[in-house]
C-alpha cells in the first residue's frame, strides 16, 4: 500500500513538473518573437480605413488630372467589377486561382516544415541539403514553372507542383533557423521528466517555433499569390492569372485593375481574418 502510494505521489510530482516545464518553454518561446504594437487602439483598423481612403483619394485625383484611358477612375472600375461579378466570370476564375493557391500552400508549408526541422536538427543533413537549398532559392520561377509544364504536361498537378517547389526553399530556411533556435535545456528537461513524445512536442518544441512558422506562412502566401498567376497566365484557361492576359491582349485597363482589386482585397481578407487571429491564438502567453 504504502510502494502504491508512494507511485501515485512521484506521478502527480511528474505532471506538475512536466506543466512547469511547458510553461517554461512557453516563456522561453517568447523571447524569439516581437511583442505586439501597444497604443494602437482596435488594432489599428482606424489607421487601416484611413489608408485605404487615401489610396482611393491619390487614384481619383490622379485620374482626374492625366484624362487618359490608360487610367480609369475608380468609378469605373467599379462598375466594371460590379459586370464582373454579375455574369459570375470573376468569381469563378477567383475560385480556381483560390484553390490553387491553397493547395499549393498547404504542399509547401508541409513539406518545408519537415524539411527545416530535419536540417536544423541534424548537422550532416543540413550540410547535405544546404546546397539544393541554395539552388532551389536562386532558380528563377519561371524556369521552374516552364519545366514542370513541359514534364508534366499543361494540368492544374503540373501548376500546383511548380508553385511549391518554388515555394519550399523558403520555408525550409525559416524553419530551419527556428530549429536551430530552440532551446536544447528545455527538451532535456522534458526527456528528464519522462513528458509523453507528443506532449513534448505539442507543448514543449512548437510554441518555440511559432514565430518562424508564421513568418513562413506570411511570407510563403505572399509568394505564392504572385507565382500562381504568372503559373494561369502562362498555361492554364481559367483563373484570375489567364483573365488577366485576356485583359492585356485587349488594353482592357478598367479589366485587368478590376480583377487586381479583389485579388488584392481577398489577400487582405486573408490576413485580417484568418493569419492575425491565428498569430494571435499562438503567442497568446506573450501576454
Amino acid at each position: 500500500m504504502t510502494g502504491s502510494g508512494q507511485g501515485l505521489r512521484d506521478a502527480g510530482t511528474s505532471r506538475a513538473r512536466g506543466g512547469a516545464v511547458e510553461r517554461h518553454a512557453a516563456a522561453g518561446a517568447a523571447a524569439t518573437g516581437n511583442a505586439p504594437p501597444r497604443g494602437v487602439p482596435g488594432g489599428g483598423a482606424g489607421l487601416r480605413l484611413a489608408s485605404i481612403v487615401v489610396f482611393l483619394l491619390s487614384w481619383q485625383l490622379a485620374a482626374a488630372v492625366l484624362q487618359s484611358a490608360t487610367l480609369p477612375t475608380p468609378g469605373a472600375v467599379f462598375q466594371r467589377l460590379l459586370a464582373e461579378v454579375a455574369s459570375f466570370a470573376l468569381p469563378r476564375h477567383l475560385g480556381i486561382t483560390l484553390s490553387r493557391v491553397g493547395v499549393s500552400f498547404l504542399l509547401a508549408m508541409a513539406i518545408g516544415t519537415v524539411i527545416g526541422i530535419a536540417m536544423g536538427q541534424w548537422r550532416r543533413l543540413d550540410m547535405f541539403l544546404d546546397t539544393w537549398l541554395v539552388l532551389g532559392l536562386n532558380i528563377p520561377a519561371l524556369v521552374t514553372i516552364i519545366l514542370c509544364y513541359v514534364w508534366f504536361g499543361l494540368n492544374d498537378w503540373a501548376a500546383i507542383v511548380a508553385v511549391a517547389i518554388n515555394k519550399i526553399p523558403t520555408v525550409v530556411v525559416t524553419v530551419r533557423e527556428g530549429a536551430r533556435a530552440v532551446d536544447p535545456h528545455l527538451m532535456q528537461v522534458a526527456a528528464a521528466y519522462r513528458l509523453p513524445r507528443w506532449r513534448t512536442l505539442g507543448r514543449v518544441y512548437l510554441p518555440q517555433l511559432h514565430p518562424y512558422l508564421m513568418a513562413a506562412a506570411r511570407a510563403g502566401l505572399s509568394l505564392i499569390w504572385k507565382i500562381v498567376l504568372v503559373v494561369e497566365l502562362l498555361g492554364r484557361s481559367n483563373g484570375i492569372g489567364f483573365q488577366l492576359n485576356v485583359f492585356f491582349q485587349f488594353f482592357d485597363i478598367a479589366g485587368i485593375l478590376a480583377y487586381t482589386l479583389v485579388f488584392a482585397a481577398v489577400v487582405l481578407l486573408i490576413e485580417a481574418l484568418l493569419l492575425r487571429p491565428l498569430e494571435r491564438r499562438l503567442t497568446a502567453w506573450r501576454g
